[in-house]
């Protein structure tokens, strides 16, 4: 697939072809220049039942593999992911709108999965004890059989990678729904399984919108759905797939808190903050949301200004993924200056020169935000950092605990002791100190509390192997001499 600016039609793929599902179409968009890249088909309940008949067709051959067969296609696949790191980049830059560094982390991100699922026979081990003399018992772990995994637009190559190396390897069959925004990555991605040697039917592709999600939840054969996007369909997909009987784990949104100590080295928290606040233009569920300053760090956010002067619309910063995103990051400015909040720096209006139809916004710091605004509370998806002040830690804590999110926290201090009440003390899943994106690396797993998440288990490392498997237990006697006792 070449990265030109008009690419082929989206198709859905099933049992190892690329077929042209669905009644109606929508356009891809390029959110850099507003162009038409693509058509998407928007499938229904019946073409996702193709594909799982596929996976299911295939699971038992696959699921009957050895853990280093299945191994050796994702050795190979995580290699062909490096060969054509190029063409993938410039892919997630096309129908995302990243930069081509931020793009290409993502796509090395994506091999740093594959390398966590080629470890699984290392990781793995089934337990075996003598339970009583003459008496064995063991546990091993299966796959559950046909499995989904619903994607987002702000990572297209990444986030099927959470789920996808791991499912497999695992050998389970799946069924992917991309986001209908940015379907070109995981049409590649089938492509390079497929050279890497997937037997057909392993992976599937339905595309389309809220009747392809609601088609997964409701399918008898589909055993355990992941999910990764709002919190509000969260939710919804959650009380679905699980009112129909099935493992979910749905991660939300997010209203990341770093709260910023008096202590903290100004420099570094500054360059992190705003880093954290405009990477992938704000659009990540890790970004920096709202900054707490404790007491004296006037001399933080005047830094802060200078560095975010430096991210450039269409140089060193994308654009948001549509034009509706835009208007609404924007509205979100204005309604804070509405109540009251300082503008230090507004990223409204931004146009870049021979992109004018592009999606632009710049970075927005907005300081003497209050807890009841919407800025403080909601999900705003862009470069924009709100700044709330605080007298004391326990203020800003409690401050950092009043959202009903709770994917990541971090604490820019200069001193262990502070740090620690911070770590010990903030609802979130995920928590830095001074990082302003807090991700764990595999093996650790990647998952938040409250409502950024649904389901138990986490989407990656070592806490997904629990999500993708079950446990089989087997008690064996061969020694009919062993004398009996209340185990045998």
């Amino acid at each position: 697939m070449e990265t030109t600016a008009k690419q082929p039609q989206v198709k859905n793929y099933i049992n190892g072809k690329f077929e042209r599902n669905g009644q109606s179409s929508m356009d891809v968009i390029n959110p850099a220049d507003g162009e038409v890249i693509s058509t998407l088909p928007m499938s229904s309940y019946n073409d996702v039942d193709l594909a799982v008949q596929a996976a299911k067709a295939a699971y038992p051959a696959w699921s009957g593999l050895t853990f280093k067969e299945r191994v050796q296609i994702f050795f190979r696949y995580r290699n062909l992911l490096e060969v054509n790191m190029d063409e993938l980049t410039k892919l997630v830059q096309l129908e995302n709108g990243k930069t081509y560094g931020e793009s290409k982390a993502e796509v090395e991100k994506s091999m740093e999965l594959c390398e966590f699922a080629v470890s699984m026979p290392q990781i793995i081990q089934n337990e075996v004890q003598e339970v009583s003399k003459g008496v064995e018992c063991r546990i091993e772990r299966k796959p559950l059989g046909v499995v989904a995994s619903i994607a987002p637009f702000n990572f297209p190559n990444m986030v099927p990678h959470w789920s996808m190396p791991n499912a497999l390897v695992l050998g389970n069959t799946m069924i992917m729904k991309p986001s209908e925004l940015v379907p070109l990555s995981v049409m590649r991605m089938a492509e390079l399984l497929k050279e890497a040697g997937l037997p057909d039917g392993v992976f599937n592709i339905v595309n389309g919108g809220k009747d392809v999600v609601e088609a997964i939840c409701d399918h008898p054969d589909i055993k355990a759905v992941s999910f990764v996007g709002s919190t509000k369909v969260a939710k919804l997909v959650y009380q679905r797939a699980t009112y129909n009987l099935k493992r979910c784990v749905a991660l939300g949104g997010a209203k990341n808190h770093l709260i910023v100590l008096p202590d903290a080295n100004v420099e570094m928290t500054a360059s992190n903050v705003v880093a954290s606040m405009s990477g992938c233009a704000g659009q990540r569920c890790m970004a920096a949301s709202v900054m707490v300053g404790v007491d004296k760090i006037q001399t933080i956010i005047d830094q802060m200004v200078v560095d975010a002067k430096t991210i450039i619309p269409g140089v060193n910063l994308g654009p948001v993924i549509s034009k509706e995103a835009k208007e609404r990051i924007e509205n979100y400015i204005s309604a804070a200056e509405k109540a009251g909040a300082k503008i230090l720096l507004d990223g409204r209006g931004a146009v870049v020169a021979g992109k004018e139809d592009g999606f632009y916004v710049g970075p927005t710091i907005i300081d003497y935000v209050t807890t009841d605004m919407s800025v403080a509370t909601e999900e705003i998806f862009g470069p924009v950092i709100s700044i709330i002040r605080a007298k004391n830690l326990d203020e800003a804590i409690e401050i950092e605990n009043s959202s009903n999110y709770g994917n990541a926290a971090a604490v820019f201090t200069q001193s262990g002791a502070l740090a620690k009440q911070v770590i010990d003390r903030a609802s979130a899943g995920m928590i830095g100190v001074n990082i302003g994106v807090p991700v764990p690396r595999e093996p650790f797993s990647f998952g938040g509390w409250n409502e950024s998440k649904f389901g138990v288990a986490d989407i990656t490392g070592r806490s997904s192997i629990e999500f993708w498997t079950q446990n089989k237990k087997t008690t064996i006697k061969w020694n009919a001499e062993a004398k009996t006792n209340w185990m045998s």
